[in-house]
């Protein structure tokens, strides 16, 4: 029966929708499952076709972009582009976005601002349709099938008139991931109890409710994909071990840039055919694959409002060609580790640099500690706040303390306090370091 559902809601209810509203979902599904099978010379090829295209139409037609020198080579040198951030996004919005079309047709989309700087941005229904088809499809590296029941956790408020009938059609139970009662966390898992059911959410969100299935009610998912935040090795444990599922993770943003997403690796697959995808130094130049540094997109769909060498504010790593497993699924680039924000990066005075998975690493073992943040504000100390359960004990705080003073290669001054609530940041996502420098 479901099988019959999931093919008439692909096949008709997807399509009459599609020509009702200019919406070519179904489409670019069936183009992406196609593009997933090609060769890494053929995915190659597409890369830079579309890259060469954009770059093109941008200097011929965006505000922002007139006047920028074209090379003399059929190929553009998109090294010449200047880098975006989330500011200048802001300041220059209006000479961004193409005047060509008409504004009213555009679709405002906005970052969840956990940066601390909310980015908006602009597209046509077609561009949200290339988002949302990729989606999908990386719910189907995670098992889901069309028209199965889902439990989605997200960061929208009230449904919208849209959301609510996409709700209906894809039978979702939709869980606000701002606050978790008791109540709807029971309500939900209730509901996916026997309904054979795929599960999708904030990373954060979903691992919540793993924790409270444990003790309340047990519940089995057929697979599960996260996004929004960070999917940590402890979170991943958790909602694997009680769920009996294997999560993977995706890599998007609020800008609708659909990057990565994992299948049969521990890694994710960069999706090539929609992004070209840079990892940069400080000062803007190219690192070695294998090494850490900020990510830098350029979105291969978008036109309404081209982003070019666009700095997300994140941290990454790609992985040496050499040590690609030679039995995988795809053919795209391989992604190694999304690290986090370049705000959740601890600094000593020795330059040396502690990410998210620093702490983690250490934090994940100590059951007794249900939730911590790291804060720095100064170069030589760094806060450590925790919340925790009636079975902490001085040993358990010492035995921490060795080990991140260890970490920190005794540079930091370690101030620990033991709190009742670690709110969230703005956006709603849960911020495990914080970097005031």
């Amino acid at each position: 029966m479901q099988k019959i559902y999931g093919f008439l809601l692909e096949n008709i209810v997807l399509r009459i929708y599609g020509l009702l509203y200019s919406d070519s979902i179904t489409t670019q599904l069936n183009d992406l499952r196609k593009i997933a099978k090609l060769s890494e010379i053929e995915l190659s090829v597409i890369q830079s076709e579309k890259l060469n295209k954009l770059l093109k139409y941008s200097v011929e037609n965006i505000d922002f972009y007139k006047g920028h020198k074209l090379s003399d080579n059929e190929n553009i040198d998109i090294k010449s582009f200047p880098i975006l951030d989330k500011i200048i996004i802001r300041d220059y919005k209006k000479q961004l976005i193409n005047s060509k079309i008409p504004f009213s047709s555009l679709i405002k989309h906005c970052s969840s601002g956990s940066s601390g700087i909310q980015s908006e941005i602009y597209c046509t229904k077609n561009e949200q349709s290339a988002a949302r088809a990729t989606q999908l499809l990386w719910w189907e590296w995670a098992g889901y099938k069309i028209g199965q029941p889902v439990l989605q956790t997200g960061m929208a408020g009230k449904r919208t008139f849209f959301k609510s009938s996409k709700d209906f059609f894809f039978r979702t139970k939709y869980l606000n991931a701002y606050n978790h009662s008791e109540k709807d966390l029971y309500k939900v898992l209730k509901w996916a109890k026997n309904k054979n059911a795929f599960l999708g959410g904030y990373a954060s969100s979903i691992y919540v409710l793993s924790l409270f299935s444990k003790k309340n009610i047990k519940v089995q998912f057929t697979g599960a994909v996260s996004w929004g935040d960070k999917l940590f090795t402890h979170y991943k444990n958790s909602v694997n071990n009680i769920f009996n599922v294997n999560v993977k993770e995706t890599y998007g943003t609020g800008e609708l840039i659909m990057l990565a997403a994992q299948y049969d690796l521990d890694y994710m697959y960069i999706m090539s055919n929609n992004v070209f995808l840079e990892i940069l130094d400080d000062d803007g130049n190219e690192v070695q694959d294998g090494e850490m540094g900020n990510v830098v997109v350029t979105n291969l769909n978008a036109y309404a409002m081209p982003l070019i060498r666009y700095k997300v504010g994140d941290l990454a790593i790609k992985l040496p060609k050499n040590l690609y497993p030679e039995e995988r699924k795809f053919n795209f680039p391989i992604l190694k580790k999304v690290i986090g924000r370049d705000t959740d990066i601890i600094k000593t005075k020795s330059r040396k640099k502690l990410t998210v998975h620093s702490f983690t690493g250490i934090f994940e073992y100590y059951n007794e500690i249900t939730q911590f943040c790291i804060t720095q504000n100064t170069l030589d100390s760094i806060l450590i706040k925790m919340i925790i359960s009636d079975d902490f004990t001085d040993d358990i705080l010492n035995s921490i303390k060795i080990k991140l003073e260890t970490l920190c290669n005794h540079e930091l001054k370690l101030k620990f306090e033991i709190v009742d609530n670690i709110p969230p940041t703005p956006s709603g996502k849960p911020q495990i370091v914080i970097s005031n420098l």
